[in-house]
């Protein structure tokens, strides 16, 4: 049985294939993960973003530096995985921008898919969600706490 960093590596060295060698000099690195901080909403999401259905994520701001990470960029490539880590696809992120929560669109929530890809829907599920992360690091939520919205394309399945 294959561990579950082997199935990302795997994913990974099967995309690189697909490219040609001036594709591959210009890809500098990608990340792995998996959506949320729990098993089902976790391996959902992943099976919403292979079927199609879900082409964007939306992420709390502050937690980037918080955790001295950097913010998503346009380009970036990022293998989404299941809960347990196993690789499901390859993203490759086409847009970022950086909006109050109170300005998220209509628009982006019917992109990122979930729910009934209703704004409400996704303003209730992201107040909770974004929430418990901001009381985590000692905030509250707020009208105005700024929201990374990233739109990506599946690459690689």
């Amino acid at each position: 049985m294959s561990s579950v960093h082997e199935t990302v590596a795997a994913m990974w060295n099967s995309y690189l294939a697909t490219l040609s060698e001036e594709e591959r000099q210009n890809i500098k690195d990608y990340s792995s993960w998996y959506f949320c901080s729990d098993e089902k909403s976790a391996n959902e999401l992943a099976e919403l973003v292979l079927s199609g259905t879900k082409r964007a994520t939306a992420s709390l701001h502050e937690l980037y530096k918080h955790e001295n990470e950097p913010l998503p960029a346009v380009g970036n490539l990022s293998i989404v995985t299941d809960w347990n880590g196993i690789a499901k696809c390859i993203i490759k992120t086409t847009s970022v921008e950086v909006v109050p929560f109170e300005d998220v669109t209509e628009e982006f929530a019917r992109t990122e898919g979930e729910g009934d890809k209703s704004l409400i829907y996704w303003q209730k599920v992201h107040w909770s969600f974004f929430g418990e992360e901001r009381r985590a690091i000692g905030k509250e939520p707020t009208d105005d706490m700024l929201v990374v919205c990233e739109e990506f394309e599946v690459v690689f399945k």
